[in-house]
């Protein structure tokens, strides 16, 4: 990775500006103008997240805001209402008066005397998820998006539920780190004296996300909201959708290709849920901010840059490897699409027969088999495939645990670019039942790597507005889809589906184990992506070597460590599933303020009781300046009887050595159909 010191501007760095809104508060914005804006107005990009400008984001805004500023953009990286140094309470996720402040800044923005009236919306994860949902709004300042690793579909793609199944591996933790980072102070530099109370307004009043969504376990109308996948016809402006296979929100890229009538691109690399000139785990990174360039020279200066030329999705191929606890780099090569549905894609089906997948179904066999309530805790993170130890490990021994369907060995390589689905006729025995399959590449060793997967709670399998209650020994036919991927398939080695009723570290597991009965032959099968090479897949150049802006000075006190174990008590039958995540503490040299991050996040489940299943995650986190010290600490937990979940959340904050707040929220919600 290059650092690019030399730029056609210089820059100013404005490290907080107050921008007012109509109900009197005030946001905080860090601004990077070039120097010649006041005279010369420029085009603005805007960043606005809750991830704190003054500490937590600032390293990687450095060499990114600055990089654009440097090419003649002013760029405003905002903190929400109730975020970082803004005024405000942070109530939720995306809510309406989120996307009403950024009609504001928006206007606020085009108004400088250093802006042209043209501004770009970009981000990863909040940041992408809300550049698309201003863009359904259509601010008149609003000429164009950059959306990374975000979503159209916050009910079935983001990190609350999936298939109408709960994401347990990240519906607790995600709502835990907003639990604590939310009530985190303002920095006083900026605030003045007013920050305690500022910090005892948000200790106080910032909610537990959890509870409000679980009150929401089916696609109501508070999923809609914010999901553009409601209606594609809002966005009246150019979109450039990015995503990486080591994360998990790619779904959505195809399926905006295919909706939007807009100029739009879509990327997808093998990067984790990162910036694609950053990722080095998985990489390779590329140059992605001069990729941007182009984008935003060509629709906020009108400068043809030659981006619209090219093919509409360019996505990379990943090669086979074995399975993995991460990956430095993933092997492969870019393809190219002209658009969505691809005309160089056809269905192949596979059909499951005992034991092999086969071109032709053999007549109908049913094939038993009781959820084990551990399965799945090395199916790897969601989303986490950057960190260490979060790829998917070999999924041989899972495998052992499911109904595996295994083909012959492939004379030929195979490309799979695309959804896969399982389709499936199948009986169970209890009224709640989820069904959890997974395509793996079966290497002539055996080794068995995870290539994409998928859930579906069976009350969901008409609907995820309103499912119902399943008839124990009723036939089903439903189909599962398995999530978006890039993969081929060398000579040689085999595809293989597993099948499970349970999935632990990501499915919540239903009130009772489960025995689930599949009807093989011509009603059970697997379909997928087949897409040869094209001629258009070698007619791109290489993207640039990846090159950044000069980073911010951090001095390292204590490094990062990722810890993750799984262990089992035989005498009792318990499996205990931990994740702990040292952050590290590290000082900012500008200013001098240390930060400290640590959380730990425990599975607990008996071999043969659903109801036993325990989920804690506890943070801490500790902002020190000088004689200026806070710390925020909590403990959430989950659990569940057979007809509600059960929630906690306990919040304490100390200044210095002083406790100043406690409070203990407990929540007690019935299970709808889950």
């Amino acid at each position: 990775m290059k650092i690019r010191t030399e730029f056609p501007h210089t820059v100013t760095i404005l490290e907080n500006v107050w921008i007012p809104l109509s109900d009197d508060t005030r946001l905080a914005a860090k601004i990077w103008l070039p120097d010649s804006a006041p005279e010369q107005p420029v085009p603005a990009l805007l960043e606005y997240i809750p991830y704190r400008k003054s500490d937590y984001t600032s390293a990687r805004d450095a060499k990114r805001q600055a990089y654009f500023a440097g090419y003649g953009y002013a760029n405003v990286r905002v903190d929400m209402r109730g975020s970082g140094d803004s005024d405000g309470i942070l109530y939720d996720e995306y809510l309406p008066q989120e996307q009403d402040d950024a009609l504001e800044v928006l206007a606020w923005i085009a108004a400088q005397p250093w802006c042209d009236g043209n501004i770009g919306m970009h981000g990863i994860s909040w940041g992408g998820f809300n550049s698309l949902q201003v863009a359904a709004r259509r601010p008149p300042e609003l000429k164009a998006i950059i959306a990374i690793g975000a979503t159209d579909d916050r009910y079935h793609d983001d990190v609350h539920y999936m298939g109408g199944c709960l994401l347990t591996s990240q519906m607790l933790p995600w709502a835990s780190l907003m639990f604590a980072y939310n009530p985190s102070p303002p920095d006083p530099r900026w605030v003045g004296d007013k920050w305690r109370e500022m910090w005892l307004e948000r200790l106080a009043q910032s909610p537990p996300y959890i509870e409000t969504w679980l009150e929401h376990q089916t696609r109501d109308a508070y999923w809609k909201h914010g999901s553009v996948r409601e209606n594609y016809a809002d966005i009246q402006i150019p979109v450039y959708m990015v995503g990486g296979w080591a994360d998990s929100y790619n779904n959505s890229i195809p399926r905006l290709m295919a909706g939007l009538t807009v100029p739009r691109k879509a990327l997808i690399g093998p990067w984790s849920h990162a910036f694609p000139e950053q990722c080095d785990s998985p990489g390779p990174p590329i140059g992605f901010l001069q990729e941007s360039l182009r984008w935003w020279d060509h629709w906020l200066k009108g400068i043809d840059t030659g981006i619209m030329d090219e093919p509409m999705i360019r996505c990379w191929l990943q090669d086979a490897v074995p399975p993995a606890p991460n990956y430095k780099v993933r092997n492969g090569r870019w393809l190219t699409e002209p658009s969505w549905p691809s005309p160089n894609i056809q269905e192949k089906i596979f059909f499951l027969n005992e034991n092999q997948l086969d071109d032709t179904p053999q007549p109908t066999q049913e094939i038993s088999l009781v959820g084990l309530q551990n399965h799945g805790l090395d199916g790897g993170g969601w989303g986490g495939h950057g960190s260490p130890g979060e790829s998917p490990g070999n999924q041989r021994p899972a495998d052992g645990e499911s109904l595996t369907f295994t083909s012959q060995s492939l004379d030929e390589p195979m490309n799979l670019i695309g959804y896969a689905k399982v389709e499936l006729a199948l009986k169970v025995d209890q009224p709640l039942a989820l069904v959890a399959v997974r395509l793996c590449d079966v290497a002539p060793d055996g080794r068995s790597t995870l290539i994409t997967w998928g859930l579906l709670n069976l009350t969901h399998h008409r609907s995820h507005e309103e499912p119902e209650l399943l008839t124990p020994g009723q036939i089903y036919t439903v189909t599962v889809p398995l999530n978006l991927m890039a993969y081929r398939l060398p000579a040689g080695h085999r595809w293989r589906v597993s099948i499970s009723p349970t999935y632990l570290r990501h499915a919540w597991p239903s009130p009772k184990p489960v025995t689930l009965t599949l009807l093989l032959g011509k009603e059970c099968k697997l379909v997928v992506p087949e897409r040869p090479f094209q001629p258009t897949d070698n007619t791109l150049p290489d993207f640039p070597p990846a090159e950044i802006a000069p980073p911010e000075p951090i001095e390292t006190l204590r490094h990062e460590i990722r810890r993750q174990t799984v262990t089992r008590e035989a005498t009792t039958g318990t499996t205990t599933f931990t994740l702990h995540q040292d952050s590290g503490r590290v000082r900012y040299k500008n200013h001098g303020l240390e930060l400290d991050d640590v959380s730990t996040h425990t599975l607990t489940v008996h071999d043969d009781n659903p109801l036993s299943l325990e989920q804690k995650v506890v943070y801490r986190l500790e902002y020190k300046r000088e004689d200026w010290q806070v710390v925020m600490k909590t403990e959430s937990k989950l659990t569940a009887d057979a007809t509600h979940f059960y929630i906690s959340n306990i919040l304490e904050a100390y200044e210095g050595a002083v406790r100043v707040f406690h409070k203990t929220w407990t929540k007690k919600i019935a299970r709808n159909l889950i």
